[in-house]
């Protein structure tokens, strides 16, 4: 009863038929070892493949070792760089705590009929001032007084109803405040600037919570102290 070789008859299929093996198309280094022993198993007695060739062929093999390896290694420290820089990110974003986050824009999207709630951080205590909603030409539509308190995040709601009674359209608008301190100095602030009060990490994002949400740090145009 004959012995069949098996990896001789895997190797033999892969000459015939190399998509069947290997459907993406892909050579390694152990399916070029592979051919390289069906070239010897099946070469020619008379004509044998000179040393040379061997030589070469086996240099080659070595070389696409040496490549592999060289690509395993430089994913291994682009994963590690990118794991460093994630942890690098963290440990600045907390550092930033205590610091002003500011998003770039002080614009609420307002739609007729709605009643929206929006925060302004005051960086000095209140003793008289105004909320003021501006339109997207600078008019300002609505007046809202501000009763005196100590520094920080106040949220405001607003009714939709301009200072002339009517409903407001929609569209977008832009929250201000004018305010004087106890010492009298007259002080200005507005939405979309507030402190970083903690840092969450969530499913690979960055959240800082500013006010009484948390929003992406990819979100913030500018930290400052």
């Amino acid at each position: 009863m004959p012995v069949t070789d098996t990896s001789l008859a895997t190797s033999t299929n892969l000459l015939d038929n190399p998509t069947a093996a290997n459907p993406n198309g892909v050579l390694d280094k152990d399916d070029f070892l592979k051919l390289l022993l069906v070239q010897l198993q099946y070469q020619d007695p008379t004509e044998p493949t000179d040393s040379a060739t061997i030589l070469t062929q086996t240099s080659q093999l070595a070389g696409l070792e040496a490549s592999e390896n060289t690509n395993k290694a430089l994913a291994a420290l682009a994963t590690s760089l990118q794991s460093s820089s994630s942890i690098s990110t963290q440990f600045s974003t907390i550092a930033a705590i205590g610091k002003i986050a500011d998003t770039g824009s002080n614009g609420m999207l307002f739609e007729t009929g709605s009643k929206p709630s929006f925060e302004i951080y005051f960086p000095e205590e209140i003793a008289s001032g105004n909320v003021e909603i501006l339109d997207s030409n600078g008019n300002v539509v609505r007046t809202i007084a501000i009763d005196p308190n100590d520094k920080g995040v106040y949220s405001f709601d607003w009714d939709g109803i301009t200072d002339r009674g009517g409903a407001a359209e929609s569209g977008v608008y832009y929250i201000e405040a004018s305010y004087a301190n106890d010492a009298g100095d007259k002080l200005k602030t507005r939405a979309g600037a507030y402190p970083i009060e903690s840092v969450r990490f969530e499913d690979g994002q960055t959240l800082v919570k500013l006010g009484s949400s948390y929003v992406p740090l990819d979100s913030i145009q500018e930290i400052y102290q």
